[in-house]
């Protein structure tokens, strides 16, 4: 009851205090409240109609294959069949939520929400129901855009600044929660530019205490004039009040590509980096959390070309500094393919110049290769002839497990360093990069099944299965 009574009296007191504070004449608390109250309500109201569910229909095969099936009933047991599989199998239905951003019927949702499906439904607050078309995704951003066919406008919603955002703002989320349709739920801005959050090879999240559960993926965050400023995208399970959305305008520059080509260009430099640790700054001389270091240069790249070597340490790229892993990735992926940028670098204690021209990022570049390793605490190497022999493999397929650290998923899976892991799901696992492309895939909270070749002390050894879990839920 003291707690209750501090929140009424820091909310009731507040107003005046603040209009004082700037001058203005202090008007009664409780009108201050009602108004407060008044614009919560406004912007539901307003932007509630564009608000939609988004249902879909998984591809078939996505939930498992009768000979996949049975091999895993083998080798788990009824048990696990029975609560995993066959659970999957009978989910027909997946439930997101989505904005609509132009009257043409333009959608915008998250890409974890329409991957895998066959069919998208699309349901507005007037209970009007659309099949939509998936005009493209980039699961690097975790986003989609989706396009309905309406026989006359629709209502959108206004997208605002996400660069204008401050800390304590107020923040408004809707969206369909567990299937509850059109939930408004309030907070505040808990903090801007989040990274490292695992569910993206692009983060620069907009963390909030607005309550965003599972369903809301794919719904709008708002400020108080009711306008876009992100899409809600993902929770820490573990945690109360900590969700985060994709900054709208992000999700614009991204959105404005797909519509035009259904596909997201980025600058590529051709380089694999990681982050300068405590441990690593003084030996490039640098301080910790000051640039990143350029690992390796692949051959004939951007950056092979312009003469940047394993080694160096990149501070400022474009003018902007770089301090981290998740900066460099930014930064060099806004960068157009033909366009020249400057790379500072620490070389050998002193700092040069590099001028790269951009390539255009592969589709399936491993950018964040780095990152997707600390995530699942697993390091892997392709399969090549030498390990093959040297492990007397029967087998050419797979990927060669060459680290795993303790307590992350890999760990926690059973992963051991010598495994090869040959299948993902009942696919086929042939190069790093597929192994990765199956896991990203993964919803937080998911389950990946994986078929692991456990070699003997002299050779030979045994298969098994193991189940690695991408931690935190949507």
């Amino acid at each position: 009851m003291k707690c209750l009574a501090v929140l009424v009296c820091l909310f009731t007191l507040a107003p005046a205090a603040w209009a004082e504070r700037r001058g203005e004449p202090a008007t009664d608390p409780r009108a201050a409240l009602r108004a407060m109250e008044e614009a919560f309500s406004a912007v539901a109201d307003r932007v509630t109609p564009a608000v939609v569910n988004v249902s879909t229909v998984p591809r078939k095969g996505t939930a498992g294959s009768p000979e996949e099936l049975e091999r895993f009933r083998e080798f788990f047991g009824e048990e696990f069949y029975e609560r995993y599989f066959r659970r999957r199998r009978e989910e027909v239905r997946a439930t997101g939520s989505g904005v609509i951003v132009d009257p043409k019927g333009y959608i915008l949702t998250n890409n974890h929400v329409i991957e895998n499906a066959s069919e998208i439904v699309v349901r507005l607050s007037d209970s009007r129901k659309f099949t939509a078309r998936l005009v493209g995704r980039d699961p690097k951003t975790d986003l989609a855009v989706l396009k309905v066919d309406a026989p006359s406008p629709l209502p959108v919603a206004e997208l605002g600044d996400s660069d204008r955002l401050r800390v304590g703002q107020w923040a408004i989320a809707i969206g369909n929660p567990f299937g509850l349709d059109r939930t408004v739920t309030v907070g505040i801005i808990s903090a801007t530019a989040r990274t490292r959050v695992g569910v993206a090879t692009y983060e620069s999240f907009i963390q909030t205490d607005a309550s965003i559960n599972p369903g809301n993926s794919g719904g709008p965050l708002l400020n108080l004039d009711g306008k876009v400023i992100g899409v809600n995208t993902a929770i820490v399970a573990a945690g109360q009040g900590i969700g985060f959305s994709i900054p709208i305008n992000m999700a614009k520059d991204v959105m404005r590509q797909l519509i035009a080509r259904g596909r997201v260009v980025r600058g590529w430099l051709g380089i694999v980096i990681q982050d300068v640790t405590d441990e690593l700054a003084g030996s490039f001389g640098v301080r910790e959390r000051e640039g990143v270091l350029v690992a390796d240069v692949m051959k004939g790249g951007p950056a092979d070309t312009a003469g940047l070597r394993p080694g160096d340490v990149i501070v400022e790229l474009g003018g902007v500094p770089i301090r981290e892993v998740p900066d460099l990735q930014r930064q060099a992926a806004s960068a157009m393919p033909g366009q020249t940028v400057t790379i500072t670098v620490v070389r050998e204690h002193g700092r040069a110049t590099v001028k790269v021209t951009a390539g255009e990022m592969p589709t399936d570049e491993p950018v964040a290769g780095a990152e997707e390793d600390e995530s699942w605490g697993l390091a892997v190497e392709p399969l090549a002839s030498d390990p093959a022999r040297r492990l007397d493999l029967p087998f050419s397929r797979g990927v060669v497990v060459t680290d795993v650290v303790p307590g992350t998923p890999a760990d926690k899976a059973g992963l051991r360093r010598g495994d090869v892991i040959l299948d993902v799901k009942g696919r086929p696992v042939t190069d790093v990069q597929g192994l990765y492309r199956e896991l990203g895939a993964l919803k937080l909270g998911e389950s990946a099944p994986l078929y692991v070749h456990r070699p003997a002390g002299s050779g030979g050894g045994h298969r098994e299965y193991l189940v690695l879990e991408r931690p935190s839920a949507r």
